[in-house]
């Protein structure tokens, strides 16, 4: 195939892509006819998205209201009534779509998001920004093995940490396992990676909060170490601590570690560390201890069972104790937006299909049910 031919051909699709965008009665119409009529549509387009986002702005705007409201009556001991939610669903967008102007050069249109990075972008930014390159598990096993001995030492239950990982990956999950991408699937949904599917974001976080900790903890196992292992520990141990010194470079507030792990090299190099067999276990077991302490410190003693450990992994330790300490009798008639920023409820498939909490909680406790009974679920348990 010779290259003219080739560019040829891709010339003709792109051009076919584009006519094919175009309404049938506008594909031979005149230049300026064409226009019209994309003018017409993108008012159209554009009237019915402005009603829509004054609707949506006043209902989250209210949600954020309530929020503010039954924090402020938790801290003054006052009892948590239905009033105090917001008790209709969010509005939907039911306009017609925007429609693609026909003079656009080929490329992503104003509504497109760059696409999300994956796995290997996030070792080649490692390697690139701090030299380090995870060292992966021997197997699935050796990293539940891992993953297991780190919750059992923090103090968390077989039941919470199967219940979880059951959920978030469907009790088959590996640890290498991205947000959307499997066998059948080949398009990441998110940068979630791992057992209970930790966000870049989380990475960067726990790493600022907490890399004191896990730097201590390798230094110790270094300690138990000789020869060639003891030197890659120490390798290991010197990435990390550059990779904490990075995440605190900014204020430590998920806004900026936000920033930091979405929109720099580093940041994304710093996710990476999920897929080592002895830095990625101490992460995510972290994430859940750090919901379980965030639960006692609001003197909540009673021990979270699986389902409500996950709702606040699912949610942000506050919106997810919200749900938690709600009482028993309102569950069926507050819906699950009043726990979700408009973006993270637009990205939620359960909580929009779920609809209200009992429905969410109930949806959570039958998958970690179903997932429980798979193989990968059922080595994570034999593990403990």
């Amino acid at each position: 195939m010779n290259r003219h031919w080739h560019r040829v051909c891709w010339t003709g699709l792109i051009a076919a892509l584009l006519l094919a965008a175009v309404p049938a009665h506008a594909q031979n119409a005149p230049p300026d006819v064409v226009a019209g009529d994309y003018r017409a549509r993108l008012a159209q387009y554009t009237q019915a998205r402005r009603a829509y986002d004054e609707q949506a702005t006043a209902y989250w705007d209210k949600v954020v209201e309530k929020r503010r409201a039954r924090n402020a009556k938790r801290r003054g001991n006052l009892p948590i009534q239905l009033t105090d939610y917001v008790l209709t669903q969010p509005p939907v967008y039911t306009g017609p779509p925007r429609p693609v102007d026909p003079a656009a050069p080929p490329g992503p249109g104003p509504e497109e998001k760059p696409p999300i990075p994956v796995v290997a972008d996030f070792l080649k930014a490692a390697a690139e920004q701090f030299g380090f390159v995870p060292e992966r598990p021997a197997s699935e096993v050796e990293f539940k093995r891992a993953y297991a001995q780190a919750a059992s030492t923090a103090g968390l239950t077989r039941e919470q940490i199967v219940g979880v990982y059951a959920f978030e990956t469907g009790g088959n999950g590996t640890y290498d396992m991205q947000a959307g991408i499997s066998p059948t699937r080949t398009r990441a949904i998110s940068p979630a990676i791992g057992y209970n599917q930790l966000l870049s974001t989380n990475s960067v976080s726990l790493l600022a909060e907490h890399g004191n900790l896990f730097l201590s903890i390798l230094r110790q196992k270094a300690k138990t170490l000789n020869g060639d292992a003891k030197l890659a520990m120490e390798r290991k141990i010197e990435a990390l601590r550059r990779m904490v010194a990075y995440s605190r470079t900014v204020p430590d507030n998920w806004n900026e570690h936000d920033r930091l792990a979405k929109t720099t090299p580093g940041g994304m190099g710093i996710h990476a560390v999920i897929l080592d067999r002895d830095i990625g276990p101490l992460l995510q077991v972290q994430k859940l201890l750090d919901s379980a302490k965030f639960a006692r410190a609001k003197r909540y003693d009673m021990p979270l069972t699986a389902a409500e450990l996950e709702l606040m992994n699912l949610t942000g330790d506050g919106n997810g104790f919200d749900m938690v300490t709600m009482p028993h009798d309102l569950r069926a008639q507050v819906p699950t937006a009043n726990f979700f920023q408009q973006s993270g409820y637009e990205r939620n498939p359960v909580a929009r299909r779920t609809g209200v909490v009992a429905a969410l909680i109930a949806d959570i406790e039958g998958k970690m049910r179903s997932g429980a009974q798979s193989q990968g679920a059922r080595d994570l348990a034999a593990a403990f």
